[in-house]
């Protein structure tokens, strides 16, 4: 195993000093990080007092009209300079989503959830660790659905295991992962009660279950033992689904009245995902078997996955059957993986459970897309979509979750191991939320699922500088050549790769005298004054990421600091943005910018 072990942690993302080498990758999550779900905007007011402006910025600020000389206290060249009007300009840096999209009154399928797949694994899908303590992490970061692998444990039949089946990965105890959203939940009360303008909102527990009738017996018993008044385990509108049963119309098709419970309603219940399968199912213990190999296996993985599906052929078949003890607790979601297109075409499920979750793969969906895009979208206003990656993602790498918002999924589950792009978008999405953001209304029960309004709109993006660039523990400030690359990922692009990319030059000591007179601000301090611009096809989900690298030899530009945005969030004038690390950490860095968004006219 040891060497096994050792062949994978070579095919790993290389990294140098902190540097991570494929842009799209990023650091580990951590305990100290707070990037991922939207909680990264949540500020104290002494992180807000820590923060600085160079005297370079306070220059540029003066000079462009934003402060006046006063306001920026040009006199004192020191760099901890505090002003009533720089502390406010720095108080309002980050862009959260506006009350109207935070709003609880809406049926649940009508919100994007901020979600983790494979939750309990700390790191590689072969080879990685499980912890409940990734638990705690996922939903401290802002994600509000977690997901559970639940398997029959040899050694103990009475505690089912929760692991990553016929891999290397280690095992947890399902009682552990119970223990752990038990806690998340009850320190989330505590806060909520002093706080109330923080209200509670559901964690969605998506459960993949391998076990056996029995085990799935002891998951049932051990949610309600540990859980308890936490677990959502009845319909929160028991009389109108009794009068409703009454009336049922047995076509095969649902007609659940209580699907239209509300956020609100849900509260800060737990409530479970539960699989549905049909009769004729034969369940596969991997939910990703269905994609196929490509370039990104590498050989030695590849071997490795062969060698555990060889593993398989002697393991029981684990039954289809979920017992109805488990089925009961999936009161508004139950998970299907289609068996064909009824969904979408001609729109509604054929023989399927009530609240059903269609449960399908990056590459499953994509293979609907797009001639099906408007058709999905429409049965995604008033049913659950779940995304998940694709199986040969199994260095944690994730999919691209703008193009599947783009058809109203709700659900994009994202390895939350590393923060690399996806889960800074995601950040992004649910900035200043609690995990819940309204669709657009397009994407809404009774929409038309599509976001295209057939108009086009300009971006300039006015990079002013930046303060308090984070340095790896291996490099010095003046080795440091930095710039500013963003790119922009629009639910309408034509393939998730289309993401058009613009940079700055990188900071030199030049050209500075017009705005400071002193010596030039160091490397960690740059000042670019440069406009950067997009034209794009306008939508509600549009997003800008934006990078801090180094202009380093070999082009192997080594990354410091990121932010993303979602446009729709951002209001005109210069604004500092706050940076997290390539861990999704807090950092003190901050970078200048101004948001100028118009409509293109029509030639």
């Amino acid at each position: 195993m040891s060497d096994l072990s050792s062949r994978f942690q070579s095919l790993r993302v290389s990294l140098k000093g902190g540097e991570v080498v494929d842009e799209d990758l990023g650091g580990a999550i951590g305990h100290d990080s707070v990037g991922g779900g939207g909680r990264s905007t949540v500020r104290a007011d002494h992180e807000i007092a820590n923060l600085r402006v160079s005297h370079a910025l306070r220059s540029f600020l003066v000079d462009r009209g934003v402060l006046s000389k006063q306001d920026a206290n040009l006199d004192d060249e020191s760099d901890d300079v505090r002003t009533p009007a720089l502390t406010a300009l720095l108080a309002h840096g980050d862009f959260v989503a506006p009350p109207e999209l935070v709003d609880r009154d809406h049926p649940l399928p009508e919100y994007f959830v901020s979600s983790s797949h494979n939750t309990y694994l700390m790191a590689h899908q072969l080879f990685g660790k499980s912890s409940a303590e990734a638990y705690e992490t996922a939903i401290r970061t802002g994600s509000r659905c977690v997901e559970i692998d639940a398997w029959d444990n040899s050694d103990d039949k009475d505690e089912p295991k929760v692991t990553h089946g016929y891999t290397l990965v280690s095992h947890i105890s399902f009682r552990a992962v119970c223990e752990t959203l038990r806690d998340m939940h009850d320190e989330e009360a505590a806060i909520t009660a002093k706080h109330p303008d923080h209200g509670p909102t559901p964690i969605l527990l998506s459960l993949e279950n391998h076990c056996g009738p029995e085990g799935q017996k002891r998951l049932v018993e051990i949610m309600h033992e540990v859980l308890q008044h936490r677990l959502l385990s009845e319909p929160l509108r028991q009389e109108l689904v009794e009068r409703h049963a009454e009336e049922h119309q047995a076509d095969g098709r649902s007609h659940d009245p209580a699907e239209h419970v509300t956020l609100r309603e849900l509260g800060d219940k737990i409530a479970v995902i539960v699989e549905h399968h049909f009769s004729d199912d034969v369940l596969d213990s991997d939910s990703q078997s269905e994609d196929d190999e490509d370039e990104e296996f590498q050989e030695a993985e590849r071997r490795a996955r062969e060698a555990y599906k060889l593993n398989k052929k002697n393991e029981a078949k684990t039954s289809s059957v979920i017992v109805p003890e488990l089925a009961a607790l999936g009161v508004y979601a139950q998970s299907v993986k289609p068996r064909d297109n009824s969904w979408f075409d001609p729109g509604e499920l054929l023989d399927g459970p009530h609240h059903h979750l269609i449960n399908v793969s990056e590459s499953g969906l994509s293979g609907h897309l797009p001639a099906n895009t408007a058709s999905i979208a429409v049965h995604n206003g008033k049913h659950l979509m779940r995304v998940f990656p694709k199986g040969t993602r199994i260095s944690s790498s994730n999919l691209k979750p703008v193009r599947f918002w783009g058809l109203g999924a709700q659900i994009c589950a994202l390895n939350w191991q590393t923060f690399g792009t996806s889960n800074q978008l995601n950040d992004a999405l649910f900035a200043g939320s609690d995990g819940y953001i309204l669709k657009p209304p397009a994407l809404r029960q009774g929409g038309s699922g599509s976001l295209a309004t057939g108009r086009k709109k300009r971006l300039r993006l006015h990079v002013g500088g930046a303060t308090d660039i984070p340095l790896h523990a291996d490099r010095e400030g003046h080795t440091l050549k930095p710039y500013l690359t963003c790119t922009l990922h629009s639910a309408l692009a034509e393939s998730s790769s289309d993401t058009p990319k613009r940079k700055t030059e990188a900071y030199k000591h030049h050209k500075l005298g017009f705005l400071h007179k002193g010596a030039n601000p160091p490397n960690t301090d740059p000042i670019w004054d440069e406009t950067l611009e997009w034209t794009y096809e306008d939508n509600e989900l549009v997003f800008l990421r934006m990078l801090i690298k180094s202009d380093d030899a070999w082009a192997r530009n080594p990354m410091f600091a990121v932010a993303a945005v979602r446009l729709s969030y951002t209001r005109p004038g210069w604004t500092f943005v706050r940076m997290l690390d390539m861990q999704g950490r807090e950092t003190k860095c901050t970078v200048l910018l101004n948001f100028d968004i118009q409509d293109v006219s029509a030639a």
